[in-house]
């Protein structure tokens, strides 16, 4: 099966599937956010380094990308869509860690970032999941 097809037209998507996806959307938007934010920040000089300020929030605007192409990818039952999907939430680990280790209002957005990560592979990674996206050892 190549990976621009579905996994199969008549097999309805697992629900697991569809929060997997939801909740990779809800990264990509919070992503963005993020990077208006900095970019907003740069531009109106709020910050001792506009520039980097600037570049940071382009960037994050640009990695939404994944996050988002991905849950559309799960969402229309692509199989390649799973894997940028997982290495997005092998990311958000360490940065859930790094939030956890500050000493400020940054520790809620750890935890929350290191639920939603933890969560999200535990649907991709379900069987359910793997098996509506054709993803497994195939029946012979």
């Amino acid at each position: 099966m190549s990976s621009d097809q579905t996994a199969s037209p008549a097999a309805p998507r697992p629900p697991r599937l569809t929060a997997a996806a939801a909740l990779a959307a809800l990264e990509g938007l919070a992503l963005i956010a993020i990077g208006v934010w900095m970019l907003v920040d740069g531009l109106a000089g709020n910050t001792e380094n506009a520039t980097q300020a600037e570049t940071g929030g382009i960037t994050m605007i640009v990695l939404a990308a994944i996050p988002l192409l991905a849950a559309r990818g799960l969402l229309k039952l692509r199989s390649w869509s799973r894997g940028p999907a997982i290495i997005t939430q092998i990311l958000a680990l360490p940065v859930a860690w790094q939030l956890l280790q500050a000493d400020s209002i940054a520790i809620p957005a750890g935890i929350a970032l290191a639920v939603v990560a933890v969560t999200t592979l535990a649907l991709l990674l379900n069987p359910a999941t793997t098996q509506a996206l054709g993803i497994g050892p195939r029946e012979s």
